[in-house]
């Protein structure tokens, strides 16, 4: 037994640790330590709490990484890819698989160039938990990897990731949307070896760019891409279409062999893509379809009275009304439709082209007012036009131009609000679908229709600068290029499994907040002082919030945790 017992010499008490043991029956000290006075006890104290407090502490990015690199190791996206691509070459630092699985990761986490990826590696947990170290992430050995890695290559690891994905996840791909758009890039004009790099109608509106174009085919489940085609951004998307299509028969078919007879598909797309050409390449395929027509092209049903329409199931406040039509040269089953919500849109939106245009009327009239300009009637009507070129702004807005000569010129303009009454009548709110579901009911098409905006978000969720994002893109090559949009879809891919995954489990997030929430759950490093050695270091999580807590287990997290 241990006690601590005080001394007095000379008036002063010093304090031993004596230890005490029964001998022969009796109590006897057995042993005793000297330790000091009160004084010495009180400054050992003080270097031991001393020496439990860390010297430095590091914050590292873990929650976020740490999902990502779960959900990329489900799918064991870098087996697959060494797969194909080949073994590891003995020089490099890791697999073709492991860079072009964490070029995925950093696009979805902090997208970045290759330059810049080892610094942001340096200030997350993953290489303790990857065992992937620093020094093997220099941007040249991303570009290595993705030399090694042909278009075929490519295309074989999408369509096999593809099929994983949706035997593992248990996707539904009886219906999937299919959409295209364009990148805008940096490219010099001089540059020679990205021919994939056009100039185009652009979407983000800079004309002045070479684009990229990009088309995906993803499902109603989740929005997961399961196709991506890469073409020339001066190409129009409808000339992309068949090429999509002949893909997704390919890929359905070889799905569904292994279980018998192929099922039926039914893919949704826009106007955009409509062509003759398409429609009967759709036809000899065996896919079905869900597409829309442009309301002028049906004037007839546009003339229809509001009481021809009946409200759809499931829909607040829709509207619509069948009838068959001849589209593209076919007799096929039309919907009409009528949303008060995109009605209310469609007018705010008029509202505001009409408020810009007549800012700029005003402003031609004053200076026709002021008498000093030398333009002809001529000219002034050119300029009129121009400015009221929008087909809705031409059928509301009157303008008058008086005056034989430029000095005497005057102009005044006004909204015809019966016009406006008759426009908001026949066309707002209203779309027409037309679709070969002759089976399903107007609430099923109309859904289905609807999910078209899966392949709008996904586009949109490329074009964010923050999360899985296109840019930036420092590649000058039509191979790295395209191998930098797989790794790009591939972010997109993962960001929307887990998106999926966690809306399952009850947490309905956006993929930002979904990663923000992740984000929140960080890793501590405690490096102590040296007791005579290597600095000691000890690594923890952070407080988390239930929310957090729930999302580390649905991503399990606990796998990659340090252990404490």
């Amino acid at each position: 037994m241990s006690s601590l017992v005080g001394k007095k010499v000379g008036g002063k008490t010093y304090y031993y640790l004596v230890e005490s043991a029964r001998v022969d029956g009796e109590p006897r000290i057995v042993s005793q330590r000297y330790l000091g006075s009160a004084e010495d006890l009180a400054a050992a104290v003080a270097a031991r709490d001393a020496a439990s407090l860390p010297e430095r502490t590091r914050h590292l990015a873990f929650g976020e990484v740490a999902a990502v690199w779960e959900m990329l190791t489900r799918l064991d996206v870098v087996g697959l890819v060494d797969e194909v691509a080949g073994a590891r070459r003995s020089d490099a630092g890791a697999s073709v698989g492991t860079y072009l699985a964490l070029a995925a990761l950093n696009r979805l986490v902090d997208p970045r160039s290759k330059a810049g990826f080892a610094e942001w590696w340096a200030t997350t947990a993953a290489d303790r938990f990857t065992k992937i170290p620093t020094r093997v992430l220099d941007h040249r050995r991303f570009w290595d990897a993705m030399h090694l890695v042909s278009e075929a290559d490519l295309r074989a690891i999408e369509r096999r990731l593809a099929e994983r994905m949706i035997d593992l996840f248990g996707l539904d791909v009886s219906a999937v949307a299919l959409d295209m758009t364009n990148f805008a890039t940096y490219l010099d004009t001089a540059n020679g070896r990205a021919p994939i790099a056009q100039r185009g109608r652009a979407k983000q509106k800079r004309s002045d760019l070479r684009l990229i174009g990009l088309g995906l085919v993803v499902t109603r489940d989740g929005g997961i891409p399961l196709i991506s085609h890469a073409y020339p951004g001066n190409r129009p998307d409808v000339t992309q279409f068949t090429t999509l299509i002949d893909e997704l028969v390919a890929r359905y078919t070889a799905l569904t062999s292994a279980d018998g007879p192929p099922g039926e598909i039914t893919v949704v797309f826009d106007a955009g893509q409509n062509s003759t050409a398409n429609f009967d390449h759709l036809a000899a395929s065996t896919l079905r379809f869900v597409g829309s027509v442009p309301p002028s092209d049906c004037p007839d049903l546009l003339t229809r009275p509001a009481t021809h329409r009946t409200p759809v199931d499931g829909f607040d406040g829709l509207t619509a009304l069948e009838a068959r039509r001849t589209v593209y040269g076919t007799d096929r089953r039309v919907i009409l439709t009528h949303s008060p919500t995109l009605h209310a849109g469609q007018a705010r939106g008029l509202t505001q082209t009409i408020t810009k245009a007549g800012a700029k009327l005003d402003e031609l009239a004053a200076t026709l007012a002021r008498g000093r300009t030398r333009r002809g009637r001529e000219k002034v009507h050119a300029e009129i036009d121009t400015i009221c070129a929008d087909p809705w702004l031409r059928r509301v807005v009157i303008t008058n131009l008086t005056g034989d000569t430029p000095a005497e010129h005057r102009l005044t303009w006004a909204v015809d609000q019966d016009a406006r009454a008759a426009l908001e009548e026949e066309i707002f709110g209203k779309r027409v679908l037309v679709t070969d579901r002759d089976d399903w009911p107007v609430a099923d098409v109309v859904a289905a229709y609807r999910s078209q905006s899966d392949a709008e978000f996904a586009f949109r969720q490329l074009k964010d600068p923050h999360v899985v994002s296109f840019s930036p893109m420092h590649h000058f090559t039509d191979h790295t290029i395209r191998v930098h949009l797989f790794t790009c879809v591939l972010a997109l891919q993962v960001a929307h499994l887990m998106r999926r995954h966690a809306r399952h489990a009850g947490l309905d997030y956006s993929v930002r907040g979904l990663l923000d929430h992740l984000a929140g759950i960080q890793e501590t490093v405690m490096i102590y002082p040296s007791t005579g050695g290597r600095p000691k270091a000890r690594r923890m999580l952070t407080e988390t919030t239930p929310t957090q807590d729930r999302l580390a287990e649905i991503f399990g997290l606990a796998r990659w945790a340090p252990r404490t």
